[in-house]
């Protein structure tokens, strides 16, 4: 079995943050950085070269693959904040419906600015996201 290619790195969450040019995309990447971490009570690590990552849990699947992966997780992209809720988007659909704008893939949600969702919403989104992973590892 392969490793994961993505893990923690030890580099600077701050320093990594401020690389960012655009001011707003800068600030809605730290107030995600703020929630992240009072939701889940454990600073951020850099995962890989561009992934922010909150607390961790160990996973193992039916086939044998195990490994450790965050809790909850994001990244400032170009396009949009991808926030990384592991324990799957689909489950969350009545939350999802309150937070207005956004796009989702397979377990990430998109973001463009955070003054396009409902933040009351992001939150209760990311703590049932969260509460789920701990209860089931």
């Amino acid at each position: 079995m392969s490793d994961l290619k993505t893990k923690p790195t030890g580099n600077d969450v701050h320093a990594f943050l401020n690389t960012i040019s655009d001011e707003s995309k800068r600030a809605d990447a730290y107030t995600i950085l703020e929630l992240l971490e009072s939701i889940v009570g454990e600073p951020a690590k850099m995962w890989g070269a561009s992934i922010i990552g909150v607390g961790e849990y160990h996973y193992k699947y039916a086939s044998g693959r195990e490994g450790d992966w965050f809790l909850a997780g994001f990244s400032p992209r170009k396009q949009a904040l991808a926030l990384y809720l592991m324990s799957g988007i689909d489950r969350f659909g009545e939350l999802l419906s309150q937070l207005e704008k956004y796009k989702t893939g397979k377990g990430c949600l998109y973001i463009k600015r955070l003054s396009d969702v409902d933040m009351t919403a992001l939150e209760k989104l990311i703590r049932a996201s969260v509460k789920h992973l701990k209860e089931a590892s």
